[in-house]
């Protein structure tokens, strides 16, 4: 793996970590007033990937997401006040407040796109590599996808393709360990390592510890660089966990799909504090530091939800437009 990042992609780093937690939190927070329409999939607890995403993919480069993309959509530079609107069903959201929670576009950013439906923007990324691979750039199509997309057969074909052609894709896999409510030991056979499998297809693959920010940082780091040189698809699997419900602003673990202790266990390598821990341990940053970080981020956060509220609806008539792509 490469060398651990400097001060400046640390801090980096832990800026997008805090922005990420803070902005579904206070999605969760203000979530029960009943002004987001939408069903949302929180990330809270799984921030790492995509801070380490955007302090490594360029601009240029592009992403697509499944149901839970809030934070890929802000690690990849989405606009973060046009998401909020997107989520309260505004005129000025990301897709036109059309879209909500789960359907996140940001062209500008490269940002290609989410979906409820799991596994659905796979082939979407692949075709994204298709096209860089004709047209000979450097760029790199990032798909991120849970572990239950594993489990879908359009995930199999597309990366069958993707290795066949060499293709410059970057699978993304954050393994929360459950899909919904179901756990990995009830969906697939015991001892079976995901990124094994993609290995079997002909991938490269690293897996790696999805809490440690600077772990995934490296692991990204160094399948980034194989990319671009032509290495044909990479495939991470990273260990992660959500902190609350699968779909809503709750905690649900007395609903008994999983255990109080596994739970704490988990939120014991919270990857917001142990990565801050770790810089205020090496000096990278202070406690003054870290309090102007989160002053900026809160001021951010609180400025893009009043725009928000303040945006008007769609006009009804925009029901009607941009359902197909023109000639």
């Amino acid at each position: 793996m490469s060398a651990r990042p400097d001060a400046g992609v640390s801090r980096d780093l832990l800026y997008h970590l805090k922005r990420i937690r803070r902005v579904e939190l206070e999605i969760a927070r203000r979530y029960p007033e009943g002004a987001m329409r939408c069903p949302v999939h929180l990330s809270v607890g799984q921030e790492a990937v995509a801070a380490a995403v955007a302090v490594t993919l360029r601009r240029e480069d592009l992403a697509v997401s499944g149901h839970r993309a809030h934070a890929h959509y802000l690690g990849k530079g989405g606009d973060l006040t046009a998401m909020i609107a997107e989520i309260y069903g505004k005129a000025t959201g990301c897709s036109g407040g059309k879209g909500g929670s789960m359907h996140l576009i940001d062209e500008a950013a490269g940002f290609m796109g989410s979906t409820a439906i799991v596994g659905g923007t796979i082939p979407v990324g692949v075709g994204l590599a298709l096209g860089m691979k004709q047209t000979g750039t450097d760029q790199i199509s990032c798909i991120f996808l849970g572990d239950g997309a594993i489990e879908a057969g359009v995930f199999y074909e597309s990366l069958n393709f993707a290795v066949l052609k060499r293709l410059p894709v970057l699978f993304v896999c954050e393994n929360n360990l459950y899909s919904v409510y179901t756990p990995l030991a009830k969906r697939q056979p015991a001892g079976r390592c995901i990124a094994d499998v993609a290995a079997a297809i002909g991938a490269r693959t690293a897996s790696g510890d999805g809490n440690d920010v600077e772990q995934v940082w490296s692991l990204m780091t160094d399948a980034v660089a194989a990319l671009r040189a032509g290495s044909g698809p990479w495939f991470l699997e990273l260990a992660t966990y959500r902190w609350l419900e699968h779909c809503g602003p709750f905690y649900d673990n007395d609903i008994g799909y999983r255990s109080e202790a596994e739970f704490r266990a988990w939120q014991a390598r919270d990857p917001v504090a142990c990565h801050q821990a770790r810089l205020i341990e090496r000096g990278v940053i202070d406690a003054a530091m870290v309090a102007r970080l989160d002053a900026d981020i809160d001021g951010e956060v609180a400025q893009a939800f009043a725009a928000a509220e303040a945006a008007p609806f769609p006009e009804p008539g925009a029901a009607f437009t941009d359902l197909y792509a023109g000639p």
